[in-house]
């Protein structure tokens, strides 16, 4: 009877121990995530700080373009109003589709091309779209890891069991896919 107690009390123990850490390696990869998305928005802000810049040098040469002023600043305001992830990454994906057409504007304006402002700028858009990619890929990575690991039996059991919920991947809204039409006809 004792040996009988001592073994499902070792049963247990080993249970315990496995769904504390278990359950600790969920937690990590979860503030791991939060990090990353941190990260993305921090690259986020730094485009959205040269936007301004970059639709001020451009609005006084073109005036005909005011829908794409327009709705890069609805795109920009959603971004800043959304709460959650998801929310920010539809957002993110409408501004790249404002900021799209806008660069394409600008590079059908041979006077904003050979500005030294807008030049700059873009060189500097151009720079911080490459570290947000780079951001959003290891926010997605880190995204599979976790997704996968809550997903593996028996993990999946300790993560229904304190409620880890899966994560959504960061992707491409399918208006990023086409490319923007630039009208410059009155």
């Amino acid at each position: 009877m004792k040996k009988t107690l001592i073994i499902i009390g070792a049963i247990v123990v080993v249970i315990a121990l496995y769904v504390g850490g278990t359950y600790n390696s969920l937690v990590k990869q979860n503030e791991a995530i939060k990090g990353q998305w941190a990260q993305v928005e921090n690259q986020y802000q730094r485009r959205f700080d040269l936007i301004p810049n970059l639709v001020a040098s451009v609005k006084g040469v073109m005036t005909q373009e005011k829908d794409v002023f327009s709705a890069l600043a609805d795109a920009r305001t959603k971004y800043s109003g959304a709460v959650t992830e998801d929310a920010k990454v539809a957002a993110a994906s409408q501004v790249e589709s404002s900021l799209g057409r806008l660069l394409a504007v600008v590079e059908n304006y041979p006077t904003l091309k050979s500005s030294d402002n807008v030049q700059s700028l873009m060189v500097q858009l151009e720079g911080t779209e490459n570290r947000i990619s780079v951001e959003r890929k290891s926010y997605n990575d880190i995204v599979q890891g976790y997704n996968q690991s809550i997903r593996i039996f028996p993990r999946s059991m300790v993560a229904a069991l304190f409620g880890f919920a899966q994560h959504a991947y960061f992707e491409i809204a399918e208006s990023a896919a086409t490319a923007p039409v630039v009208n410059l006809q009155n």
